[in-house]
């Protein structure tokens, strides 16, 4: 499976800027005929917070209409990073993930349960409550996480008990704990015998630094990709036989106590 990771750098609350972007970085990625293509969080405003209300694609029908004809045009399965996305059954604002597959049908629409207090995303948005879980074909489930998600390693092991065999992150990690997000990865990945994608996004926002660093972590916490802090596409192919091989050899799934915690 080769996965292709959009690192990019984002315009805060320059919607315009950001799509032209994307779109020319998708154009770019196809060339290489991934499978997958993943963008950052908040790809297309930033942590405009603020500006939630005149940010937020309505229903994500902007969001939807790009990356649904792309990925039926290419073939291609694309995960939409996560927008701004109000809602229209209650117009509740939510950091909301798309991902679409080959014939360009919306196969998940996760809204981050996890907001992040420390940029205030308690106060704009509305958190999900419901898993993000979606089929790669008939090949592997996978499960969605955006970025602070990760801290919380009940949510990546319910994934996994639920059939995730790849764990997949789009953040805004900012790079005063570029530490943090390393380690965190690294964990996931082995304490879940999953592979972890892990896409951040580049460059500077209202004096915040974000250093890149997304990684792609086999099942055994060995490194198979880690960017630095350039704005391009990154490719990886990683083997989904590896996953069952390693939990065969070490059968820490089968070996869960459930009935204790």
């Amino acid at each position: 499976m080769k996965i292709a990771l959009v690192q990019m750098d984002v315009q805060i609350g320059e919607p315009e800027v950001n799509f032209k972007k994307a779109e020319a970085f998708l154009e770019e990625a196809v060339r290489e005929q991934p499978d997958l293509i993943i963008l950052p969080e908040m790809w297309n405003t930033g942590y405009a917070l603020e500006q939630a209300e005149q940010l937020a694609d309505i229903n994500g029908e902007r969001t939807k209409q790009l990356f649904s004809s792309f990925a039926r045009n290419h073939q291609v399965y694309l995960i939409a990073g996560s927008v701004l996305n109000k809602r229209t059954e209650d117009e509740h604002i939510t950091n909301t993930m798309y991902v679409f597959n080959r014939q360009g049908e919306l196969v998940l629409d996760y809204d981050k349960i996890h907001l992040f207090r420390l940029m205030d995303e308690h106060n704009y948005l509305t958190a999900g409550d419901q898993l993000g879980l979606f089929d790669y074909g008939e090949v592997v489930t996978i499960g969605a996480m955006i970025c602070y998600d990760l801290r919380f390693p009940q949510l990546s092991r319910t994934l996994v008990n639920k059939g995730a065999k790849v764990l997949v992150n789009t953040a805004q990690w900012p790079s005063a704990r570029v530490d943090h997000w390393r380690s965190l990865l690294i964990a996931r990945a082995i304490e879940n015998q999953s592979f972890m994608i892990a896409v951040n996004r580049t460059g500077t926002s209202r004096d915040t630094a974000f250093p890149g660093h997304s990684m792609v972590i086999d099942p055994l916490g060995r490194i198979l990709l880690e960017t630095k802090d350039d704005e391009d596409i990154y490719y990886a192919e990683i083997d989904l036989q590896l996953v069952d091989e390693v939990r065969q050899q070490i059968p820490v799934m089968t070996d869960q106590r459930l009935d204790l915690y």
